[in-house]
């Protein structure tokens, strides 16, 4: 008996010390059957801004749930989703999120939480735009200015939401594609990046910005504009269509999420003492 409790120990020794060496998180539980876990498809902004790192660990600890996430654009996180990759959509387009559910591969649609986007722009601010509170008068300021402009161009919640923004303002941006207007087909932190070493504008949701260290002069010139309303929904993939998904784990940490301790977990977390999303789940 002592051989094999040896034998054991050695075993459940050498499954954490490749863990180490791969880089991995060493579980207290190494060695013991794989834990119950779920496959989020969410967005760079949930991602970027440090929101899952605050929210993951509370829902796990209360739950014993693992939450696995893949942080992609919005549209790239709803074909991963179409396809069955995935328990969970959390995601920021609320009409593509609503064209999901009506075609099947999702349940049902939750509003969850909210926050919004700004427009960021360098120190010298060529289209004169700083402190405006009309996005769309702004906009039409950057491209009569042919001030450059780098936008997401990925088919993100956050690109979708600039081309709106740009169809308000009357202007055709993508026509000025390659010229003053650049689309990065990058995530938000990258797409930052892109634009601060050009002097360029760009459109970003305010947590990113809020995490994002590489700011060199830029600064938020344009913000406070109703129409930068940016709302986060949360959708339990259809098992209908795809039978692997993990129904219970999955609604589970939607209900989580949707409930007085989700709601409160999203409204504690800050950066530099600041909120950054808003919980408005309906039972929140």
């Amino acid at each position: 008996m002592s051989r094999m409790l040896g034998l054991l120990s050695l075993m459940l020794f050498a499954t954490a010390a490749v863990a180490q060496e791969q880089g991995k998180p060493v579980s207290p539980d190494a060695g013991k059957a794989t834990a119950a876990h779920i496959l989020v498809q969410s967005t760079t902004s949930t991602e970027n801004s440090g929101l899952f790192k605050h929210l993951l660990p509370l829902f796990t600890k209360a739950t014993g749930i693992e939450v696995r996430v893949v942080a992609v654009g919005t549209g790239q996180a709803i074909k991963n989703a179409e396809k069955g990759d995935g328990d969970v959509l959390l995601v920021h387009d609320k009409a593509a999120e609503e064209k999901f559910v009506a075609a099947g591969f999702g349940v049902k649609r939750f509003d969850l939480m909210y926050n919004d986007f700004v427009m960021l722009g360098p120190g010298s601010d060529p289209a004169k735009v700083a402190g405006s509170k009309d996005v769309a008068g702004a906009l039409k300021k950057i491209a009569d200015a042919k001030a450059p402009f780098v936008s997401r161009g990925d088919d993100s919640g956050t690109h979708k939401a600039e081309l709106r923004l740009w169809k308000m303002a009357g202007v055709d941006a993508k026509s000025a594609s390659g010229t003053w207007y650049r689309e990065a087909g990058q995530g938000m932190g990258a797409t930052i990046n892109t634009a601060v070493g050009m002097g360029a504008y760009v459109l970003t949701d305010r947590a990113t910005w809020s995490s994002f260290k590489n700011r060199g002069d830029y600064k938020i010139v344009v913000e406070g504009d109703e129409k930068l309303f940016n709302q986060y929904g949360v959708i339990l993939v259809n098992s209908a269509k795809h039978p692997a998904v993990k129904v219970k784990e999955g609604q589970r940490f939607i209900d989580w999420l949707l409930s007085g301790d989700g709601q409160n977990a999203i409204r504690s977390f800050t950066v530099n003492g600041e909120q950054q999303f808003f919980p408005n789940a309906a039972s929140g």
